[in-house]
């Protein structure tokens, strides 16, 4: 008798211990499951967000192909606006630098600041968008201060994403020129004078100015407001560009960098 409650006892602990296997089974079947579903959707999530900045990426590697003549050595650098113009009628000009030389793209122009915040140069919908002047400057770069702007993206290092290396004066001492291209034939150089995060509503982004006092102490809020003081001449007749771009901390903060002209060539 006593073998027998034994022997149903050891029966009842082997069930409870099958039993619990399967429910450890089951529970981590589920719990595989789950991760292997978050793992995929996260794994969309990412191709979904990368996906644009290749796709824009290519475009705009297009676009260099079929706009940017250079010599046999690489050298030398011109701009085909005829081929531009056809592709976008919206084109007011192309920048570069040497460094970061992935900065190097036409500049469009509409009637409103809006519209290629989230359109390319080729009229496709992008994150990337396109690198774009203020609708109130001049396309033919004659205003006092023209301002241009493209995004700082969180991934890759498209559009005006680099122009922060600039916020290091060691950085800007290396290279302190970029370049403006237009239609019209002409090559403008400009020294970077101000590089620094101010605010959306800062002073900087003042575009009119009643006098030439009120011009050259704008100037003068700029060279307060950058990083680094640069060597370099400011006047009453100095014309500017004023690159800007989101920082991707604060939503009313913006980096800013600005070039004087130096040196004008070329032109019909």
């Amino acid at each position: 008798m006593a073998k027998m409650d034994r022997r149903k006892k050891r029966g009842a602990q082997k069930k409870k211990t099958a039993g619990r296997k399967n429910t450890f089974n089951v529970v981590s079947t589920v719990v595989l499951l789950a991760a292997v579903c978050v793992f995929v959707f996260s794994a969309y999530q990412l191709v979904m967000m990368l996906v644009p900045y290749y796709v824009g990426g290519k475009e705009y590697d297009e676009i260099k192909e079929l706009a940017i003549i250079t010599d046999d050595k690489g050298e030398g650098f011109t701009v085909d606006f005829d081929a531009l113009l056809k592709e976008n009628p919206d084109t007011v000009a192309w920048i570069r630098f040497e460094e970061p030389s992935i900065i190097s793209y036409p500049v469009v122009k509409s009637k409103d600041n809006v519209e290629y915040l989230t359109k390319t140069f080729s009229a496709n919908d992008n994150k990337l968008g396109a690198i774009f002047m203020d609708m109130r400057s001049n396309s033919s770069f004659s205003d006092r201060n023209t301002f241009i702007y493209g995004h700082h993206l969180n991934s890759g290092g498209e559009m005006f994403s680099k122009l922060e290396e600039y916020a290091e004066e060691s950085f800007c001492k290396e290279y302190p020129y970029f370049y403006i291209y237009t239609p019209d034939g002409k090559t403008r150089t400009y020294q970077v004078f101000s590089a620094g995060v101010v605010k959306d509503t800062a002073e900087n982004y003042n575009m009119t100015y009643a006098t030439e006092e009120d011009y050259v102490k704008y100037l003068e809020v700029c060279q307060e407001s950058s990083n680094y003081k640069v060597d370099v001449e400011l006047n009453t007749q100095s014309k500017i560009v004023s690159l800007s771009t989101c920082t991707n901390v604060n939503d009313d903060e913006r980096f800013l960098v600005q070039g004087v002209l130096v040196e004008e060539v070329g032109g019909e």
